[in-house]
């Protein structure tokens, strides 16, 4: 959607008007570093060639081994050695790291003696931002009802220090003279009915003071150009449609760009008077090395079963290749279940309907969180006394019981593909990477409570991850600079947990469409130069969507994009 753009050309508009400014990202794959040219940390550092302006990354592996110091100092002098090292591991999980996370985050939203003017938060994509935002009200509930602590916060007595910065945290988001939330969307039919879904989730958490953005609005520049002129009346339609709850927002709209937005000129021009385009000396790749989904889709139904995931940034398409997948393994003579770990889950509203063979549901956090309730609370409260049992439920209530609840269950969607194809729309990257690191945490876990005891037969779901005849990566990208810098980054993530990608998505491409409008010519330039870098070096197998007049939704128009050919 451009969140990050945007949010740092306000950030750099307002340094530039001498205000003090901390620009501080929460999206663990955030690429505030490679748009500003300066190495990013969890404290603020300054912005050259931007006097007044600092920014600050969240970084979710800092920020828990920064908590898990503060609650073993927070133990008295006389823990021992054995009592420390049982606190670390408790606070090792992945749901330490999102309470850590949280953490920094309250920090300062709490923080009355912040030294700068503005303060602006380039949030991760909308599921795990309001999973963020959340957090405050259901913490500051449970802590205030809550003696016994919760294995992820660590000691009881650390708690009432957390339970004051929770509440205070609350204080700071519902306050409409302290904190503006800003919807950051585009002229698109799906973008902007997820935007109004938003809206409604953020008053019902009390941040009633929003604003709209809609970046990317498009106007041709002459009427000959067919191309041009039905990209324009997809938006003016969408934005003709727009949903009333964000109209009555106060709302503001970016136009399209020419320009890549990296680099303190591009983003200092985001705001302002368009940038000259520089057209890129690379020329476009040859179309017929570009192939079709339908080809992709033939490759995985050769294995007959198996776990597709489709991952990327929020807002590349995800979805919709994940259904065009399905819809194509079906096509195929293939049972399907289609699935999603994106608190966002847009699927049924992707396909638009059912077809014999396909089972599409979602991981839904508050079902999972409830059948992990009932199941510990049948296993391990089935011995205790009514009154244990009331203590165990207690703990049960903490936020983070979500966290494990959705790894069950992502466990166990993955263990299905044993027997048939299982196509996962993963959360944007960010939050799929700390689904990730808990697969990786129950891997080491269950190798040491499994040393010396013979784990021959041992298959966790990272085993299943890193197996290639288990498992296939798709990894889905836009032709711009920041999408496929982060399906790289993405990349080398897996890389580094022995996951192999089996191959890059790179979706709405206009390299065929031989428009001859100026702003999208411009563009086309761009969108050639990172096709090449896709091609020559970072996907293994490359696969392009084109750019369609009408978006694929509905079950006829994404069938139409992986049809076998015959």
């Amino acid at each position: 959607m451009g969140k990050t753009s945007l949010s740092t050309a306000v950030a750099l508009h307002w340094a530039d008007c001498g205000k003090s400014v901390l620009l501080v990202s929460t999206d663990a794959a955030s690429n505030l570093d490679e748009m500003l040219g300066v190495a990013l940390s969890n404290l603020p550092t300054p912005v050259p060639g931007a006097p007044g302006l600092s920014v600050l990354n969240i970084d979710p592996d800092a920020a828990a081994e920064a908590y898990r110091q503060r609650v073993v100092d927070q133990m008295a002098g006389d823990a021992s050695a054995t009592e420390i090292s049982t606190v670390r591991e408790q606070l090792s999980g992945a749901c330490t790291t999102e309470i850590a996370s949280f953490d920094e985050f309250s920090s300062l939203l709490a923080d009355e003696n912040l030294a700068y003017d503005h303060v602006i938060f380039d949030t991760a994509p909308t599921g795990h931002t309001l999973r963020l935002l959340s957090l405050p009200k259901a913490w500051s509930g449970f802590l205030a009802n809550n003696d016994q602590g919760a294995s992820c916060l660590g000691p009881h007595s650390g708690l009432k220090m957390q339970e004051i910065r929770f509440k205070a945290a609350l204080d700071a988001l519902a306050n409409p003279a302290l904190t503006c939330v800003v919807l950051v969307t585009r002229p698109d039919k799906s973008a902007l009915a997820e935007a109004a879904r938003t809206c409604d989730e953020l008053k019902e958490l009390g941040l009633h003071n929003q604003r709209l953005i809609v970046n990317g609005v498009f106007h041709a520049s002459t009427k000959t150009d067919e191309v041009a002129n039905a990209f324009e009346a997809l938006g003016v339609k969408a934005l003709d449609e727009m949903p009333d709850k964000l109209r009555d927002l106060p709302q503001d709209q970016v136009p399209l760009r020419a320009f890549d937005t990296v680099g303190l000129p591009a983003l200092r021009a985001l705001l302002g008077a368009s940038m000259q385009a520089m057209a890129p000396t690379a020329s476009a790749p040859a179309m017929q090395q570009c192939l079709a989904l339908s080809v992709l889709v033939d490759a995985l139904a050769l294995a007959g079963h198996g776990l597709i995931m489709v991952m990327g940034k929020g807002g590349v398409g995800k979805t919709t290749v994940a259904a065009a997948l399905a819809l194509g393994l079906v096509q195929r003579g293939k049972t399907v279940h289609l699935s999603t770990t994106d608190p966002a889950a847009h699927l049924t509203s992707t396909l638009e309907g059912a077809v014999a063979g396909l089972k599409v549901d979602r991981i839904d956090p508050v079902v999972e969180t409830q059948r992990y309730i009932d199941k510990i609370m049948a296993s391990k409260g089935a011995g205790l006394s009514e009154q244990e049992r009331d203590l165990m439920l207690e703990d049960l209530k903490s936020p983070c019981t979500e966290e494990v609840a959705v790894f069950h269950a992502f466990s166990r969607v993955v263990s299905e593909a044993r027997s048939v194809y299982v196509v996962l729309d993963t959360a944007p990257t960010g939050h799929s990477m700390l689904l990730m690191d808990a697969t990786g945490a129950y891997h080491r876990q269950m190798l040491r409570e499994l040393e010396g005891h013979g784990s021959a037969h041992l298959v966790t779901p990272l085993m299943r991850l890193q197996d290639p005849n288990y498992t296939q990566i798709i990894l889905v990208t836009l032709a711009e600079a920041t999408p496929v810098l982060q399906a790289k980054v993405l990349q080398d993530d897996l890389r580094r947990a022995h996951i192999e990608p089996f191959a890059w998505v790179i979706n709405k491409s206009m390299l065929a469409t031989n428009t001859q409008d100026p702003l999208l010519q411009a563009r086309l330039a761009g969108e050639a130069q990172q096709m090449a870098k896709v091609e020559n070096g970072l996907a293994k197998k490359t696969y392009v969507l084109p750019w369609l007049p009408q978006p694929p939704v509905g079950l006829q128009a994404l069938g139409r994009l992986v049809a076998k050919d015959e």
